[in-house]
């Protein structure tokens, strides 16, 4: 059984377009949030639809949900994002060493 690490659950939940433009809109909307009748308005979105990929964020770490009376509003938990970009980065720039290979044509 291999374990997937969060790093890789989160960039592959946003590895489909859907989620990848929710998650850039949510970035845009900051601390705020959206709810999420204003993310399927914005995106053009069906509601089974959307609630399908927000919960694939929620549960790769990537989106907190809060629900405020009848309305659920959406932020992009920027710490965990944060976190993504510095895994991606924090060896950038560092060099790589390729082992020579003898008697390669």
């Amino acid at each position: 059984m291999s374990v997937t690490s969060p790093h890789a659950r989160a960039l592959a939940a946003l590895g489909h377009d859907a989620r990848l433009s929710i998650f850039r809109l949510l970035v845009k909307a900051g601390e705020a949030g959206l709810r999420v009748g204003d993310i399927g308005m914005l995106l053009g979105l069906p509601p089974s639809t959307l609630a399908h990929h927000l919960s694939t964020l929620v549960e790769a770490g990537l989106v907190l949900q809060e629900k405020q009376g009848r309305e659920v509003f959406n932020r992009v938990d920027f710490p965990a994002m944060q976190g993504i970009v510095g895994f991606l980065t924090s060896e950038c720039c560092s060099g790589v060493t390729v082992p020579s290979r003898t008697g390669a044509a």
